[in-house]
Formats: C-alpha cells, structure tokens, sequence
C-alpha cells in the first residue's frame, strides 16, 4: 500500500523497515509471547536489542544517534511489532513517542545530546509521567509540585500507570510549578534514576499488554538541577498536549498491528476448522466477518497514515491525530471480539492467539486518551471551525 505523498524512495524505505521489524518480531518475540505474558515479564534485553536494531529512535536524527526516519516508517515499526505482540509495541511506541519524543521536541542542544543517544540506542529505557491517581483525563488537576529551591528544584507526588516505571532510567515528568487548574501552571522535568528522592513503585497486575511494565513514580523530597526541566516553566502542559497529538498516532498504529495479528489468527483458523463437512471460511457467516475485519483495519491505517503524513510535513494534526486513534482503537476492539467468535470455544483458551489479542485491545481505548477525550478533542475541533 503506497499512500499520497510518499515518493518511491520513501515507500521503498518504509518497506525495509517493515521487513525487518517483522523478522526481528519472529526471531526474537514470538517464540516467548505467552511466557511473557504469563509472568508479566518485561524483556529489557530484547528491549535493549531492539535499541541496537534502531527501532528505539526512529524518528530521532541519526547526530543523535537515531535512525532519522519518519512517521510512516515509524508507524510500521508499531503494526509490526504489535501484530506479533501489543505488549512490546506500546512498550516501544511509549519509549520512541513520549519520553524520546518530549525531549526531540522540547530539550534544548545541551540536554539533547545529553540523553537522546542512550534513549535513541536502547542503552536508556525511556518513561515518561502525566498521569496521577485520581487525575487519570483531568491532567489539570494534578497533585505533584516542584518548588524552586536556587538553581534546583524540589519535586514532591507520585504518577500513576507510567510504562517502565520500574525498569526506565529516566523519566520525563510533567509536574505543578503554579496553580491547579492552571494550564499554564505545570513544567517538564527530566528525572534520572538513581537520584535522591525518586522510586518506583509495584508493578500493576493488568488484564492484558503484560509483557509491557506499568507502575507508579514517586517524588519524596527529589532535588533535580534546573539543567533538567525542559522548556520555560508553566510550558508543561502545553507540550504534553503536542506530545500526546504524536503519541496518539502511535496507539492508533498499536491498534492497527494488534487488529491485524487478531485478524490474522481468525482467518488462519477458519481456513483449517473443518465443520459440517467443509472449511468454516466457506460459510458466508464467518467470510463477512473476516470481510468486514479487513475493511475496517485498512480504513484505519488510512486514517492513521494521513495524520502521521500531516505530522511529517509539520502541520497541525490535532483532530486527525485523535480520528485515528479513535477510529483504531475501537475498530481493534471490534476485530479482536470477532476473532474470538471464529475461534469459538477454542478462542477462550490459551493454546490459541485470539484471547491475548482480545486482552491486550482494550488498552488501546483507554492509554494516552480515552475514546471520549479523542472525541472531545474532535468535537471542539469541528465547532471551533
């Protein structure tokens, strides 16, 4: 599939990096896909693989160590990875697009050339900190300051549901520097591991996406140089908001890879389930829902391509950035209940894909926005227009 805008050489690279993101997939994923998930185990050294593969600083320039590629290329990084595992794809998609991305898009020389190559390389594992107990789509309303103390800060609170709370080396956290409520009263900070004052805390026992680490990051008298906050003071918020445009697309094309492996599963199965004398792909009831899984899965990597092309050429893409998600999110849900059903009774047990594919979908209507916050964002969109 070659969409508007992609030259010949840009669709020629996005296809070799879509070939090896898959093949590193089914070397070094798919064989441990349940063991992961089972255990909760999160493979720092596959991650740390993946660094060395360039799949950890797609979008960041090869000066700093990245491999300087683009949107499209970065959303076939995700489907790839994400059709063999959603897991390790919002793993990778919350390292390359929030932490990563925060300080490519805000950090100054100094602070990018400080962190983005270990982040870019795989040799730092990125986290990255909005959400609190409690202030889940209210951002607004966070409880964790920090208070200027000379050329330090003192940070005090905690965040919740932060990927690779524990296994991350450092974390972009965006904190209350002013009022509550304030959108211009919050400030980015960059928080190394191992420095005074800063934990983490349990790792959260979750439905699906297990493989991924998700817990809590906690601030007790933590003192961090001004060298690490990250644009002007009260810029927080605001750059979080751009953050999460660019992170959006990256659950949609979470989304679309996880759909796809569901898909995948489903048409697979009915091509070798043999009822009432024939395949099961041969009655018209299962062939219209694989039909109407396919139609709608392209119609979502549509949707998301053309706002990872918007985000390419520098143009604001708030509205499609959150079409994309929506549309994808929901449509991996609906594809991911449907594979179940083709698998029948088979799907509800573990020696078949579909019921981790079903687990792992429902996260992606909830991290980095709700549904209802992308059509919020859509809606406010349309009638400011």
């Amino acid at each position: 599939m070659q969409w508007i805008h992609e030259t010949p050489e840009a669709a020629e690279t996005r296809k070799m990096v879509a070939d090896s993101a898959r093949a590193f997939a089914e070397q070094h994923i798919r064989p441990f896909v349940m063991e992961w998930d089972e255990a909760q185990f999160f493979p720092k050294e596959v991650f740390h693989a993946l660094g060395q593969q360039g799949f950890l600083g797609v979008l960041v320039p090869e000066a700093y160590g990245g491999s300087g590629l683009n949107y499209q290329s970065y959303i076939s990084v995700i489907d790839e990875i994400s059709q063999v595992c959603g897991s390790i794809g919002l793993s990778v998609a919350a390292h390359n697009s929030l932490c990563t991305g925060h300080i490519m898009a805000f950090g100054s020389e100094e602070q990018k050339m400080r962190w983005l190559p270990k982040l870019a390389t795989g040799a730092w594992i990125g986290a990255w900190g909005l959400t609190e107990t409690g202030t889940g789509s209210d951002a607004g309303g966070m409880h964790t300051t920090a208070v200027r103390d000379g050329d330090h800060w003192v940070l005090n609170g905690s965040k919740n549901f932060i990927t690779h709370a524990i296994s991350g080396d450092v974390a972009v956290v965006i904190v209350r520097t002013g009022e509550k409520g304030d959108s211009h009263g919050m400030t980015a900070f960059v928080v190394e591991k191992g420095t005074p004052g800063f934990s983490s805390g349990k790792k959260e026992n979750k439905l699906g996406m297990r493989a991924s680490e998700t817990g809590g990051l906690f601030f007790d008298q933590c003192r961090i140089p001004d060298a690490n906050r990250l644009g002007e003071v009260g810029a927080g918020f605001i750059q979080s908001m751009k953050i999460l445009d660019g992170g959006r697309i990256s659950i949609a094309a979470l989304s679309i890879g996880i759909a796809k492996g569901a898909m995948n599963a489903a048409l697979h199965y009915s091509k070798e389930r043999e009822q009432f004398g024939k395949k099961i792909s041969e009655f018209q009831a299962i062939a219209f829902k694989l039909a109407d899984m396919a139609t709608e899965i392209e119609a979502s990597e549509l949707l998301t391509r053309h706002a990872g092309a918007l985000k390419d050429a520098g143009h604001k893409m708030s509205k499609e950035s959150a079409m994309a998600k929506l549309m994808a999110s929901e449509v991996c849900v609906r594809v991911a209940n449907e594979g179940i059903q083709v698998h029948g009774g088979y799907g509800y047990t573990k020696d078949y894909p579909a019921e981790k594919f079903y687990r792992d979908a429902k996260l992606c209507t909830i991290g980095e926005g709700t549904s209802e916050i992308q059509r919020l964002v859509i809606s406010r969109t349309l009638l400011k227009g």
